[in-house]
């Protein structure tokens, strides 16, 4: 058991009665206490309120279930798993309120592992409801990224869900765009209840949950300096100075829908339909149908949720007619590409649908040779970027940080995206010489974090 949870950041501690084993446990590094666990004396002696989760694995059953009294006496809240060595001493386990009782033997190890996760979800889920429980009468805004995206909408919906359950009013606010059309298609269908405004007003809201980004005013609509209470995201942020009352950041997990499916799960509150729906997408969407990023958390929360979606809405999210304009900017994309080695980047120039942009990065991502896309385009007031890589030496959400700063850009290293404003361009009136000037100094930027001298393009007869 020691062995499967070594590099898991687990504290442990041994209790054992035999003198010569506690001797052989020490001589491995490990905090040894000597002393017969079905005794409360030996029990009482721990520092049992700080102990997340109590193994009871002697092979002498009445012994187990003492220690299992004990300890529920001492922490009502333990999780406990204990060692069952037959039907009839589960049952007794069971009975005295063990949360988990391992049976057969061989099981153990594996068990054991998953409580720790199980256990350390739980409290998390605890943790977030105890936090929006204490909002009491105020209203929580949740803000998620600007031009946000189904994983950011859906678990914001999620979130959304936890707060009702506890009786604490909330509205999920945006600022930007949602242009995507299969994006347009998800809200639409789902009557999905979200608000887009220009500025935060806090005279509307007594604290702030921050979802799927972490840092205030950082592709988000919140100013720099406000206090956020909750920050729950999937992203790698590498500031250090993020702070806010409850903080969960998994840049593990392909999808922060992912996160909220488990916290769902494990506080048994009901998933409806709608929600079940949005949720399964976002993650289908952030983890590219499962090929990118994905993990088992991903993978079972997709199958938990499964049986609760509407698959007819669903069908018709996935399938919605593509604009125009998407469609122009997938031509400007593969007209306007620039390759150098294995890296492709294209100026689509002014746009209005950013969303088409991954769209068009995708895409050319399949181009023989290519294993790095960057598409950028933009608005009237703003550089927007979309990276893919399929290159295992290459991070495209570090190159997107280093270049461009935490600030304003960031992702994961298969998909990222930048959102620039345009500054000193901005007072540009000639729109061609305004694409020069942006296309020279985001491609030489590019190209000076990636470690490439930007070659000089062949001029055609």
């Amino acid at each position: 058991m020691a062995k499967e949870l070594e590099g898991r950041d687990v504290s442990l501690i041994f209790v054992e009665k035999v003198a010569s084993k506690a001797e052989t446990l020490k001589e491995q590094g490990f905090d040894v206490e000597i002393g017969d666990i079905s005794d409360y004396e030996t029990i009482s002696a721990l520092d049992v309120s700080n102990i997340d989760v109590a193994f009871i694995l002697s092979s002498d059953s009445e012994a187990n279930l003492k220690a299992l009294t004990h300890l529920k006496k001492l922490n009502p809240d333990i999780y406990t798993v204990s060692r069952a060595n037959d039907q009839n001493s589960k049952e007794r386990l069971e009975a005295a309120g063990v949360d988990s009782a391992v049976m057969p033997v061989r099981a153990a190890a594996r068990v054991v592992v998953q409580s720790v996760e199980r256990a350390n979800i739980l409290k998390k889920a605890h943790a977030l409801q105890n936090t929006i429980k204490e909002i009491g009468k105020g209203k929580l805004a949740i803000v998620v990224h600007n031009n946000p995206d189904p994983d950011a909408i859906s678990g914001a919906m999620a979130l959304k869900e936890i707060a009702k359950n506890v009786g604490v009013e909330s509205e999920i606010i945006y600022n930007g765009f949602i242009g995507h059309q299969e994006n347009k298609a998800f809200v639409n269908l789902l009557d999905i209840d979200i608000e887009r405004i220009d500025e935060y007003d806090p005279s509307q809201f007594s604290n702030i949950a921050l979802f799927e980004c972490a840092i205030p005013g950082a592709n988000n609509l919140l100013p720099p300096e406000v206090k956020v209470n909750i920050i729950i995201d999937h992203h790698p942020v590498s500031s250090t100075e993020i702070t806010a009352d409850f903080i969960d950041i998994q840049p593990d997990i392909g999808a922060s829908a992912t996160i909220m499916t488990t916290y769902l799960k494990e506080l048994g509150i009901n998933i409806s339909s709608e929600l079940a729906t949005a949720l399964l997408y976002g993650i289908r969407v952030d983890t590219h149908e499962f090929k990118k990023n994905a993990t088992q958390a991903d993978l079972n929360a997709a199958a938990y949720l499964y049986p609760r979606v509407d698959h007819e809405i669903l069908s018709l999210i996935e399938t919605p007619s593509m604009s125009t304009e998407t469609l122009d900017i997938m031509g400007d994309a593969i007209k306007n590409r620039q390759v150098t080695g294995s890296y492709l980047i294209s100026n689509v120039g002014s746009i209005r649908d950013r969303d088409a942009l991954p769209q068009a990065a995708d895409y050319l991502l399949n181009l023989e040779g290519v294993s790095t896309t960057i598409i950028f385009g933009l608005t009237e007031e703003t550089i927007h970027l979309s990276g893919r890589s399929k290159d295992v030496r290459v991070n495209v959400g570090e190159v997107m940080r280093e270049a461009f700063g935490e600030e304003y850009g960031g992702g994961h290293a298969t998909s990222a995206g930048a959102q620039i404003p345009l500054g000193v361009f901005s007072g540009t009136k000639d729109k061609n010489t305004l694409m020069k000037l942006v296309e020279e100094a985001v491609v030489k930027k590019l190209f000076e974090v990636i470690g490439m001298e930007r070659e000089e393009k062949e001029k055609e007869e």
